[in-house]
């Protein structure tokens, strides 16, 4: 049953277009087992199967929130490796203040780690962080 919706209100919802549309759900296995008509006393069940359904919901909300947090305090921390460190981009800056460019220096630097590691970063990530200091870069470069 706990399939039948994630939370309370799809559960809700469902129940009330089996109503309008006069449907009776059958539960062919399990303790539950027989046929329940959302407008009767199957409307009971169908509570409490929202209720069931929006506690699991919290329950793995916060095992996911203390799994985060237990990993921030280990110092790991979710999401992609960054692809520039510190000293890839001062020398990419470096090399456009000499005026080289933007796809000459995305050849020149190489990514440290991931699993694009040993790659050559794109011609847009280039542009992306020679932009966050510059607040953009000239037209035609």
């Amino acid at each position: 049953m706990k399939r039948l919706g994630r939370g309370a209100a799809e559960l809700l919802a469902i129940a009330e277009e089996l109503r309008r549309h006069d449907i009776e759900l059958e539960l062919l296995s399990g303790p539950l087992q027989g046929i329940y008509n959302p407008s009767g006393h199957g409307a009971a069940l169908f509570a409490f199967f929202a209720g069931m359904a929006e506690s699991e919901r919290e329950y793995i909300r916060e095992k996911s929130l203390e799994g985060q947090a237990s990993a921030r305090e280990r110092g790991r921390h979710g999401g992609r490796p960054k692809v520039f460190d510190d000293d890839m981009i001062a020398y990419a800056r470096s090399l456009r203040a000499r005026g080289v460019a933007v796809p000459d220096i995305a050849r020149k630097l190489v990514i440290p780690a991931g699993k694009n590691k040993g790659r050559h970063p794109s011609v847009a990530s280039v542009y992306r962080v020679l932009a966050d200091e510059d607040g953009g870069i000239p037209a035609g470069s």
